[in-house]
């Protein structure tokens, strides 16, 4: 299967509120469309994760990001410029790797998505695969771990729980040979008046 036909029939999924398997800047992960709640308690149940604990999602590009976030700190658009040249997959080892940004004021999301506080976690994702599937979707996409909640992370495709497998709508084909170390992305919250700490390096 060509990359395009994969990435046509993961949209056509997300479309219609399924869920697919797919593979990102970091780990595999389980997604769906990021607007549609019915969708995001699909994925919730699948981790069988409680849903007090907000997803994350990807997205193409930084003017994306600005439709899911009502105001961007600057200190994000400074951070985001230097990360941008190092966000790729693979990183070298000297370069920094995917981070994921904890942003105050989501809107345009899925409720159930979105943190008590308000907050969002979303990242700008450089890798082929994941970057064109966002392009293509046109909305930001559920990114999460693709592993039953408390269990560790697929790194590869061959690492999926069986009972992942078959509890999603589409498992994409793209990169399911992949046999290397990949890691979850780093965590950085960023509020509004500009304060930062760091979550997960």
């Amino acid at each position: 299967m060509t990359r395009e036909e994969d990435i046509r029939q993961a949209v056509e999924t997300m479309r219609k509120g399924g869920v697919i398997l797919y593979p990102t800047d970091t780990v595999w992960g389980i997604g769906c469309d990021a607007t549609n709640a019915e969708a995001v308690a699909k994925v919730y149940q699948i981790k069988q994760r409680d849903d007090s604990k907000a997803l994350i999602c990807l997205v193409d590009s930084d003017a994306r990001m600005q439709r899911y976030v009502r105001n961007v700190p600057d200190v994000a658009w400074q951070l985001i410029d230097s990360l941008q040249d190092t966000n790729t997959q693979p990183p070298s080892p000297n370069t920094c790797r995917p981070t994921t940004l904890i942003l105050d004021g989501a809107i345009n999301l899925a409720p159930n998505l979105i943190a008590e506080d308000g907050s969002i976690g979303i990242r700008i994702t450089n890798e082929p695969f994941s970057k064109e599937l966002c392009y293509r979707f046109q909305k930001a996409i559920v990114s999460t771990s693709a592993n039953i909640s408390g269990e560790p992370a697929a790194q590869n495709y061959c690492d999926i729980d069986q009972r992942i497998l078959d509890a999603v709508d589409y498992v994409c084909w793209s990169r399911r040979q992949e046999h290397k170390p990949h890691t979850p992305s780093a965590i950085i919250r960023l509020r509004e008046n500009g304060e930062v700490t760091i979550i997960r390096k």
